[in-house]
């Protein structure tokens, strides 16, 4: 019989690796063990890993496990890995195959529904990947993957900024409200998924939420001649839509996400507080203070619960 890892041993050096380097040829157990594991490599991906013969059939999947069945992920088949990797962490060194970082994102049984040279239907039992979920080759070495059971979360919303309403006085009932300084930069919701972004700043911060799914609202502003994103709301976290929800929530999820970092800050606030808020906005050059009611919920447009209170 041919030796499976023949071209797993061929990519790896084991005096450079800490991976799993079998000298004997796999042998066949039960057939019922998966691994996904999170790779920070050149780009972020997770590689999903299934029992078969004695050895981890893996692909390669950069978004992550599809939660919604109307989308198919990219998985890209690779060589075949030894059965000790299903407990594998560690960091693969720069320069060798799959340099980076990697994890145990899930790791459960698997029943078999099908299993063919092209199509591979299996039910995943894990604590974070569950269900029924089919790969299919279309060229080569790229298959897709797609999810059978109905969506896990909440469709990413599509919407329009949330806008404050210009006033000169503050609200009367002040303690309602969360004041920030309003940045004057410019606006931009941002949808992070599957460790990616469409805003190049914020490509590191996304690698970062893994497979954590997000969206964010806040401004890009120019500090010190360099370009930083400020947070300020969250709309989307984790498969649940946010919008709804009272703004004070909303804060304290996005808050709990402690988005820090050289070129990403979250918005200092402070509740019942406009005074003192205006003032170090003049005495900082800003446009003024924003106040936010904090029952409020997320809506799209000009909104009166959102108060924008000029400087001077």
């Amino acid at each position: 019989m041919a030796d499976k890892l023949e071209s797993y041993r061929g990519k790896r050096d084991p005096s450079r690796t800490p991976e799993p380097v079998p000298d004997q040829p796999p042998e066949p157990r039960g057939d019922d063990t998966f691994v996904i594991q999170e790779h920070h490599a050149r780009s972020l991906h997770w590689d999903l890993r299934l029992e078969r013969d004695g050895v981890l059939a893996s692909w390669a999947i950069p978004k992550g496990l599809p939660e919604d069945p109307a989308i198919n992920h990219l998985a890209v088949h690779t060589e075949d890995h030894p059965m000790e990797y299903a407990t594998f962490e560690g960091e693969i060194p720069r320069g060798e195959y799959g340099g980076g970082a990697m994890t145990i994102w899930d790791r459960g049984t698997y029943e078999t529904e099908k299993w063919s040279d092209r199509e591979v239907k299996v039910v995943l039992h894990g604590e974070r990947a569950q269900g029924r979920f089919v790969l299919f080759q279309t060229r080569g070495k790229n298959w897709m993957i797609h999810r059978m059971d109905p969506r896990l979360r909440d469709p990413l919303p599509e919407l329009a900024p949330m806008t404050p309403v210009t006033r000169t006085r503050l609200p009367k009932n002040a303690d309602g409200y969360s004041f920030e300084f309003a940045w004057g930069g410019r606006r931009t919701l941002v949808p992070i998924e599957g460790g990616r972004t469409t805003l190049p700043l914020l490509r590191p911060l996304a690698e970062r939420f893994g497979s954590r799914t997000a969206v964010l609202d806040g401004e890009i502003v120019t500090m010190a001649g360099a370009e930083i994103f400020i947070a300020y709301d969250l709309l989307y976290d984790e498969g649940r839509s946010l919008v709804a929800e009272p703004y004070l929530r909303r804060r304290a999820a996005l808050e709990a996400l402690e988005i820090a970092g050289p070129r990403w800050q979250t918005a200092p606030a402070w509740r019942g507080q406009p005074q003192p808020v205006r003032q170090a906005a003049r005495d900082q050059g800003l446009p003024g203070v924003v106040g936010k009611l904090i029952d409020s919920p997320y809506e799209e447009g000009e909104s009166r619960s959102w108060v924008f209170l000029p400087s001077s």
